[in-house]
């Protein structure tokens, strides 16, 4: 797809993206190949991919946006299998809702490739700088400036800053302006902003430290293997076949807590000097040790960075500790005794803007031309920078080329629960992707994000029609399959449930009926087949949840809507509507504080206006209370760890969640 003849011949480009991590560069790379003219402004064209923190990419939840990602185009799956060391499927114990492939990388590889894919990218220029400030022209932002003073002109403007914007880096009391380790921080963005009418707030993440591998006695841990043969996480490049990597395992001891509590006055956190807050579900050390007093270990993850370093990082034990306290921690962990540090831990916070000022496609609301994506927003982890900067420039792209939005709804993909999540939440934490927090997610399997997504991709331009026919004859010789195994057998439902028994693999029916090795079916169409047969019940009931919302969904709620004329709605559904700015009925209810009652009065009140009887049939107040909360499905994840609702019987307790 070629959109160059809208470009404008008055600006050198049509879009600046600020900020060169996971998010600005799935933006910038999946809007130049829109055709944009796009720059991409970054401090040091070195770091351009970098991964800050862990040298993984997936998990719980993540691994689905990775997928989900790569099925519309965007390039960080690719990236992950062609620099992966160490695969692991997670989860496997539990239904196939909840799992997830995590991959630990090569980070030098990685940050190398992405450089390769940016250089590579037609219409996509790199220019070096601090972006200071921003352009405004009227109502609209017309370009950046930088650190010494230059203008650069564009279009649009897409902010993923990530935690650069007055970041300031804490090891115990040491503090140093940054928001990564030996890089600076950007200072004048945040004050333009706030200019501009946006509010901000300041969030926290951390880091652990690095480790000498050759110091480690690898000896008293336990070695975690990888998937021998994992199919990887893009849909369009063979499964990825090379010598893996161990990773290893050991856990804190009590006499590690001790330590900690010890130094607990000199912990940035607790004695104040930390503002920003920081993610609950990735807590730091200190934090795991004071919220879980009663544990004598927590376990930690030595995971290598790379095949040509011997740094090692430590996942577990995120710190902000002085390096003193480090040090005398981490050698009473078995295998750490001598250990030798190559970095210390440390504790990053930064300025973020709550996403209720931005729309579903990450357009500013206070003012035009400009976009935030990333953890600017307020989110934490890669995969959910990434998706954000995918979803961003995509729409920069198709707005700035006049076409219609591209949106994902909560039913499609883990990403459309992302960005719908985002517009109407007030975070107080960094935000992070959970299968939990997609009440379809029985229909949102790692396992069909190509059956689910790859149309949209050839629709929009960024993968091959020739992969959309593979992937519509797959999706075809599913179904066929189905049906014929419902027609040609006698007794049929007898044998489809036999692969609804814990532990059942289409070989069974194999087994049963050996004719059907003459259809040649592939791995992946056995696979599909196994699972429709053992949840399909579920699979059913959720696909009419998704009907009886459609209505909701696409009922819009006009901007010039008079919330005080309307009759009998609460003066809290008012104040949340007025601020998270829903576009239609559907986003309006899953915002905390409106009911169902408020939004059967919402309902009234657009029929009357529009003289449309069929609203009714969206459902009164007792329907829209049975839609809320997620469906059962098979095997889910809690951020704390309780579960919701009946789900089919998966038998065993979940694998560790990395």
């Amino acid at each position: 797809m070629n959109h160059s003849s809208h470009t404008s011949s008055r600006v050198p480009f049509d879009l600046i993206v600020v900020g060169g991590g996971h998010a600005g560069c799935e933006a910038a790379i999946a809007a130049a190949q829109l055709g944009c003219r796009v720059a991409l402004a970054t401090l040091s064209e070195s770091t351009i991919g970098a991964l800050s923190c862990n040298p993984a990419i997936g998990g719980i939840g993540k691994g689905q946006l990775a997928r989900e990602l790569d099925a519309l185009g965007g390039v960080m799956a690719q990236i992950t299998d062609e620099t992966a060391v160490h695969y692991r499927m997670l989860n496997t114990s539990k239904g196939e809702a909840v799992r997830s492939l995590r991959a630990q990388v090569d980070k030098e590889l990685y940050s190398r490739a992405m450089r390769r894919r940016i250089a590579s990218t037609e219409r996509l220029s790199i220019v070096e700088g601090a972006v200071e400030g921003l352009i405004v022209d009227g109502e609209r932002v017309g370009g950046v400036i930088l650190g010494d003073g230059s203008e650069v002109r564009s279009r649009w403007v897409l902010l993923t800053n990530g935690t650069f914007l007055r970041g300031l880096m804490h090891t115990g009391e040491a503090k140093h302006e940054g928001g990564r380790i030996g890089e600076g921080a950007v200072g004048g963005l945040t004050e333009c902003l706030i200019s501009l009418g946006f509010e901000t707030g300041r969030l926290k993440t951390g880091t652990p430290p690095r480790l000498h591998r050759a110091s480690l006695d690898l000896s008293k841990t336990t070695e975690q293997h990888p998937d021998p043969e994992p199919d990887g996480f893009s849909h369009f490049l063979a499964p990825p076949r090379r010598e893996w990597m161990s990773c290893h395992v050991t856990k804190t001891c009590p006499e590690t807590h001790e330590i900690i509590r010890e130094n607990l006055d000199r912990s940035p956190m607790y004695a104040g000097e930390i503002e920003g807050i920081g993610p609950r579900y990735c807590p730091s050390v200190e934090d795991k040790v004071v919220r879980f007093p009663e544990r004598e270990g927590h376990i930690v993850h030595l995971e290598r960075e790379g095949w040509t370093t011997d740094s090692v990082y430590v996942n577990g034990i995120s710190t902000s500790l002085p390096a003193d306290a480090q040090d005398q921690l981490v050698r009473t962990i078995p295998g750490l005794e001598s250990a030798e540090f190559l970095r210390y831990g440390y504790a990053v916070e930064y300025d973020f803007f709550p996403p209720h000022q931005i729309d579903v496609t990450f357009a500013a609301r206070p003012i035009g031309g400009l976009s935030l994506a990333g953890q600017i927003c307020g989110t934490s982890g890669y995969e959910e920078a990434a998706v954000q900067g995918f979803l961003a420039g995509v729409n920069v792209a198709r707005y700035l080329a006049e076409e219609e939005p591209f949106v994902l709804r909560r039913d499609e993909a883990y990403m459309g629960v992302l960005a719908d999540d985002l517009v109407r939440c007030d975070p107080r934490e960094p935000y992070r992707m959970f299968t939990s927090r997609a009440e379809f997610r029985l229909l949102l399997r790692h396992d069909n994000a190509d059956l689910r997504l790859v149309e949209h991709g050839v629709k929009l331009g960024l993968v091959d029609p020739r992969e959309g026919e593979r992937i519509a004859e797959k999706r075809a010789t599913i179904q066929s399959t189905i049906d014929r195994l419902r027609k040609t057998f006698a007794g049929t439902e007898q044998l489809l449930a036999r692969l609804r028994r814990p532990g059942a693999t289409f070989d069974d029916l194999v087994a049963i009926s050996p004719e059907i090795e003459e259809w040649k079916l592939t791995r992946e169409v056995e696979e599909q087949v196994r699972i429709h047969a053992r949840y399909e019940a579920y699979i059913d009931r959720q696909t009419a949840q998704v009907e009886k919302l459609e209505r909701l969904e696409a009922t819009v709620i006009p901007a010039a809507l008079d919330l005080d004329a309307v009759p009998g709605l609460r003066s809290e559904a008012r104040e949340k509507l007025r601020r998270f700015q829903p576009r239609t009925l559907g986003a309006a209810r899953r915002i905390a504080g409106v009911t169902p009652a408020d939004l059967s009065i919402l309902m009234v009140t657009l029929r009357a206006e529009a003289q449309d009887p069929a609203l009714a049939s969206a459902g009164d107040a007792g329907t829209l209370s049975e839609l809320d909360g997620p469906s059962a499905a098979a095997g889910e994840d809690r951020p704390a760890g309780k579960r919701e609702g009946a789900a089919p019987p998966s038998g065993k307790r979940s694998e560790g969640k990395r």
